[in-house]
């Protein structure tokens, strides 16, 4: 697998988006179920939000969790204390793993970063037992995202060449109303069912919310430092002004939007 997720660290990713995958965990895993007893697969743990989220919700026999990313694991592993959560670096397009062996596959912000989200479903479904469920979920990044569309919509009115990054951002594969379900029905799932999670995104003031976007993920902060500086000023002062919306710096609160889906592996 070729992730297109450009990590920088544990603590930048957790600053930027570990905070709100603890919000959505809950929600969830409320949609995907759970029970006593189950062995579960988390696909693209991070660093740990579901697989913590999870074990806290139920008597789950045990739960393994895998990652693209060797840092985030590290990170998940120091969280681990006690509870039945094994974490190891592994390719969702490769799960390694034998056939049925898992009585539930949940993949919480993951499936819009791996190269092949199709291949990744399929590898879902070969390792869940005939009777056992896959849920996935994934940003409504086009519909749902305020708090990127701010950024997003800001820069493309001042530099338009930032047009085809806003796209690719807005536009990220498995994103678009009706994408999971067909993900997993082209699996072979049955009883696929979809549905929105919400959650808020609330930042302490428009540093926090500024320096998450340049220092977390993927080049933003590249692209933005890569700017002239005139152009770079009047960015920054513009997102700024969104952030602020004509009122003095301080808290702001984001609805954000999440599709979720899930389905059963056929006996």
């Amino acid at each position: 697998m070729v992730s297109t997720f450009v990590a920088h660290g544990a603590a930048a990713y957790d600053h930027y988006m570990g905070r709100w995958s603890r919000r959505l965990a809950p929600l969830f895993l409320d949609f995907a179920g759970s029970a006593a007893g189950e062995r579960v697969l988390d696909v693209g743990c991070g660093t740990g939000s579901l697989s913590l989220a999870l074990v806290e919700r139920s008597a789950v026999k045990a739960v393994e969790a895998i990652d693209f990313e060797a840092d985030f694991v590290a990170a998940l592993q120091t969280r681990i204390g006690t509870n039945p959560i094994t974490a190891r670096q592994g390719d969702a397009c490769d799960l390694p793993f034998a056939d049925a062996s898992f009585d539930r596959a949940l993949s919480l912000l993951v499936l819009h970063f791996v190269s092949d989200a199709q291949q990744a479903a399929r590898e879902m479904r070969r390792v869940v037992r005939p009777g056992g469920v896959i849920a996935v979920s994934v940003w409504d990044t086009y519909g749902g995202m305020p708090s990127q569309r701010i950024f997003w919509d800001t820069v493309v009115a001042i530099e338009p060449s930032a047009d085809g990054r806003r796209a690719a951002t807005m536009f990220r594969p498995a994103t678009q109303p009706g994408d999971l379900p067909d993900l997993l029905s082209r699996a072979g799932l049955t009883d696929v069912r979809e549905t929105l999670l919400t959650i808020r995104m609330e930042f302490a003031n428009f540093e926090d919310y500024w320096q998450p976007l340049l220092t977390a993920q993927g080049n933003l902060g590249q692209f933005v430092d890569g700017l002239a500086a005139p152009t770079r000023a009047r960015v920054i002062e513009a997102v700024r002004a969104a952030y602020l919306s004509g009122r003095p710096d301080g808290p702001r609160s984001f609805a954000s939007v999440a599709w979720a889906a899930r389905g059963t592996v056929p006996d």
